[in-house]
Parts: C-alpha cells; structure tokens; sequence
C-alpha cells in the first residue's frame, strides 16, 4: 500500500495531495459525528446543574430551546452575546442558583406535560 502511494505521488503528486487531503478531512467529519452521536445518546435527562445552559439542556431534554426560555423566564441568548449558563442568570439577577434551577424544572415539567398530552413521542 505505502510502495503504491509513492509511485502514485511520484507521478501525480498534486492528484495524490488531494487525494489524501480529501481522506483527512472525511476522517475528520467522520470522527467529529461519531463523536457528537455517542455524546449526545448517552447524555439524555441530565440533572440540571448552574454550569448548563439551556441550549444545552434542551438538547438534552429533547426540547425547544425558546420555548423553554420563555416558560422558565430566561433571557434570550442574544441580551449578552452569548449563552449564559444558569449560574449567570442568577448571577445577574441576583438569586440563588437553585431557584433558576427549580424554574428550569418546572418548565422542562410543563412541556413534557404538553408533549404527553399532544400525543408527541
């Protein structure tokens, strides 16, 4: 295999370059969504703690991200620039972790609720 690669480079080197590049880049979107798969399936309902965000706890909820911004009475993630995790909230508002955290519960409760009623899987 290595013998056949340098006569290939040898004769065409700029085809066998692209060639090769083209290898390494599969591999690497190949890993990077392996990667995610196996992240996100064994990362499903986790307890909610002050260093999530809530993009990162409706993904693993299984939820909408808005509308579980909007029932638990979180800012969009556009007030500072980026996702602020549910420490900083708090932070800002100047409460306990636990109560976002409570709030954050409560509302991943109701569109659970919602979705069972709905009929939704």
């Amino acid at each position: 295999m290595i013998t056949r690669l340098k006569q290939l480079w040898q004769l065409r080197p700029r085809l066998t370059a692209a060639f090769l590049l083209a290898c390494a880049v599969t591999l690497f979107f190949t890993s990077s969504f392996a990667y995610r798969t196996l992240y996100w399936a064994t990362h499903r309902d986790v307890t909610v703690q002050g260093w999530m965000t809530v993009g990162y706890i409706a993904r693993s909820w299984d939820l909408d991200g808005r509308e579980l911004d909007a029932l638990a009475g979180l800012p969009l993630p556009e007030v500072k620039g980026h996702p602020q995790s549910l420490r900083e909230i708090a932070l800002d508002r100047g409460i306990p972790v636990a109560d976002i955290v409570a709030d954050v519960e409560a509302a991943i409760a109701e569109l659970r609720a919602d979705r069972a009623r709905a009929g939704a899987p």
